[in-house]
């Protein structure tokens, strides 16, 4: 089949890793590398040894890096969405594209790119999906009530009575007209065994 052919067309067929970061941290440097990337290997003592070992234990990470290298560095066309759920070392390029000069990048336009991300992952969180803080204020009917809790919420209204303050605590028990402490068979099931 004709696929042996492009696979071998991926500019990253045959280049270890460690000759792709180099490549990468020649021509670009770490500081651009971990702007574009946001990869913690790339700002905190970076070096050669240490990112490719933590990018060969870290998929997403590796696959993130071979992608930049594919369609920044190699300046290739942007794969289709077929090929683009596969791997970057699986993608099969077409034989007509060829690499290109490394596209040109500087901080300014990191710093623009990743506004740009922050924008849309807020109007994401905003859009279909609730916010944490919203789902964390629903009321469920069908859940129980957490054990050792008046309301689910605090600790500061505990049934046990041991807030340390008498006055918020009678606050908060007066609408539920809980004993302040349960009898001593239902909290503690050695209590009979120890008499």
């Amino acid at each position: 089949m004709n696929d042996e052919i492009n696979y071998k067309n991926n500019p990253l067929h045959g280049v270890s890793l460690k000759n792709l970061l180099v490549e990468l941290v020649e021509h670009y440097g770490w500081k651009i590398l971990f702007a574009y990337l946001n990869i913690n290997c790339f700002k905190t003592n970076p070096s050669i040894d240490s990112s490719v070992k933590f990018l060969k234990k870290t998929d997403w990470a590796r696959e993130k890096v071979e992608a930049f290298y594919l369609y920044q560095f190699k300046s290739l066309p942007r794969a289709t969405d077929e090929q683009f759920a596969l791997p970057p070392r699986d993608r099969i390029i077409p034989d007509g594209q060829v690499p290109s000069e490394p596209a040109e990048l500087s901080i300014e336009d990191a710093e623009r790119l990743q506004e740009k991300r922050a924008k849309k992952a807020a109007a994401r969180g905003q859009g279909g999906r609730e916010n944490s803080k919203d789902r964390s204020n629903k009321n469920y009917p069908n859940k129980r009530p957490r054990a050792g809790r008046d309301d689910g919420k605090s600790k500061a209204g505990s049934v046990w009575g041991n807030s340390g303050d008498s006055t918020s605590n009678s606050n908060t028990n007066s609408n539920n007209k809980k004993p302040t402490k349960p009898a001593p068979d239902e909290s503690d099931p050695w209590a009979n065994w120890r008499k």
